[in-house]
């Protein structure tokens, strides 16, 4: 059986209490041992001297484009994406082009994934067939077929007896909510503020999402069902999702880097590149998101990695699609933009990108760097600058706005249970 023997890295476990230098074995799949001075026959040895060790990110939000859309990204370069930025396990959303609203097209992602991908990617399936917000799709068959949750990401199930009757059926699968009304914020591109109307630019105000949240996290009380409220951008959604919490509701939510790190500001650029959905917002919310994210409020961080070709995103701004890319910068920007700035510590960071997802979803065996638990590992130099170019990335696409910036911390390694892979090799 395969052996490999992890020297002299630094090892970083939040949930285990571990930050010191260690040896760690590695026996096929899994975590063998985890010590000091380890010395195994017949291991492959690597000295990560220098070096730290996290669980592998988990990614809960992510379009991988495939079906459909694939000159944008497919199942192959997301997934390269992923293991780029320190991911070992990935969800997949559903609204491609067909959308994976049937048994049939949770199988296809799943044999693609097996086919072609280094990362896990596992299947979101569709809350209604074709996304359309009316007829529940089949959530069981799709369950059965290897779909770990369901969502109609990026439109909101208005109808609010179909969202109850997806809550009731799928009692042990997180039901993923893209919270936004969008009756009040048709043809929206930004926040809205006194820096939209200044800007001159369609607004897109809080309540949108918090009349949505509000009425899902009742229909969570109601049918008792397991709600995740993606990508939260609002100081008025935390306060609703803290609510459901001390009631003891089965909610949990997640945020993005991009809005922990950025605000409406931005957009006195006019560029298409800060467009995303929900738009970015104050620096009172953004405030708020890092302080719902420290103490518990907001459980962990989901990239909605986005990508689009540049030709899309070179349009005008009304005509450009939101979105922004985030695998492969995800880590490196918010440890260089929050973390090293002291506004983030690296416990709830790293914690929020692997235990707590893995928790969330009941990836067992996953988001810990324990004995006895799978190898998925991310092993980074801290210290080291790299230059983000549009070259040096794995996905088709390009559209972060880090592009041409330099970061903080650089990846050498994404092991995907016990499968090293050297980053700087793909």
């Amino acid at each position: 059986m395969n052996k490999i023997l992890l020297k002299n890295g630094h090892i970083f476990s939040p949930e285990d209490g571990i930050d010191e230098i260690l040896d760690l074995l590695i026996v096929g799949e899994k975590i063998e041992k985890i010590g000091k001075n380890l010395k195994v026959e017949g291991a492959k040895e690597i000295d990560l001297s220098g070096l730290t060790v996290f669980p592998g990110f988990i990614d809960l939000h992510a379009h991988l484009r495939e079906p459909g859309y694939e000159y944008k990204e497919d199942i192959e370069s997301g997934s390269k994406a992923a293991v780029a930025g320190g991911f070992t396990t990935v969800l997949a959303m559903p609204n491609t082009s067909p959308p994976i609203d049937s048994p049939e097209r949770v199988e296809y992602i799943v044999k693609r994934a097996s086919q072609v991908g280094l990362a896990r990617i596992y299947p979101i399936g569709a809350i209604t067939k074709n996304r359309a917000g009316e007829d529940l799709a089949d959530l069981r068959l799709m369950a059965e077929m290897g779909a770990v949750a369901f969502s109609d990401d990026g439109d909101w199930v208005r109808n609010s007896s179909v969202m109850r009757r997806a809550l009731e059926y799928a009692q042990d699968f997180p039901i993923i909510t893209h919270a936004e009304d969008k009756t009040l914020s048709p043809k929206g591109i930004m926040h809205e503020s006194p820096l939209s109307y200044e800007l001159g630019i369609k607004g897109i105000p809080r309540e949108s999402e918090e009349i949505a949240v509000a009425r899902d996290v009742l229909l969570a009380r109601l049918t008792g069902g397991r709600l995740h409220v993606a990508h939260v951008s609002s100081k008025g959604s935390i306060s609703i999702i803290e609510m459901a919490k001390e009631a003891g509701l089965r909610v949990t939510a997640e945020v993005t880097p991009h809005h922990l790190i950025f605000t409406e500001e931005v957009m006195r650029t006019y560029d298409p590149i800060y467009k995303v959905n929900p738009p970015l917002r104050s620096e009172e919310d953004r405030k708020a998101l890092i302080e719902a994210l420290r103490s518990g409020i907001i459980d962990c961080i989901a990239t909605d990695h986005a990508p689009h070709a540049t030709f899309e995103k070179e349009l005008d701004l009304n005509q450009a699609p939101f979105g922004i890319l985030e695998l492969e910068v995800a880590f490196s920007s918010l440890y260089t933009k929050l973390v090293k700035e002291g506004e983030l510590d690296l416990e709830t960071l790293v914690a929020a990108m692997s235990t707590k997802p893995a928790q969330i979803f009941g990836f067992d065996g996953m988001g810990r760097i324990k004995e006895g638990f799978l190898a998925d590992l991310s092993i980074w130099n801290l210290n080291e600058k790299w230059m983000v170019r549009k070259d040096s990335l794995h996905s088709k696409s390009s559209n972060t706005p880090f592009l041409g910036k330099e970061l903080y911390a650089k990846i050498k390694y994404t092991i995907v249970g016990g499968k090293l892979i050297d980053v700087s090799n793909l």
